[in-house]
């Protein structure tokens, strides 16, 4: 069963920009790029450090503390140090707000 949460509104997530919010799974990155929305886990696989803070270029995101470089839109692993991907949520907007399912 889903268990979509309110993130953020849309209105305070204009294209380019991100916001990490604190849920009770994780902290979660929420992404819009380019009107599209996308949510990962805020969590680097390579020494769990945060990643919302590094430079994004295009649909990349680079980890601030060794520049490991993970894809937004399906958490891929895109460069070492890091191997394993990070998780990612399922994003929908309903009724003006951004919605993030914990439950996928």
């Amino acid at each position: 069963m889903s268990e979509w949460i309110d993130v953020v509104a849309e209105s305070a997530l204009p294209a380019g920009s991100r916001k990490v919010v604190v849920t009770p799974y994780a902290e979660i990155a929420v992404f819009n790029l380019d009107g599209e929305f996308f949510a990962i886990e805020d969590v680097c696989t390579h020494d769990g450090g945060e990643l919302a803070s590094g430079a994004c270029e295009g649909d990349q995101i680079i980890c601030p503390r060794h520049g490991a470089r993970f894809c937004i839109r399906d958490g891929r692993s895109l460069t070492p140090p890091a191997y394993e991907n990070i998780d990612t949520f399922p994003v929908r907007v309903e009724n003006g707000m951004v919605q993030v399912d914990l439950d996928d």
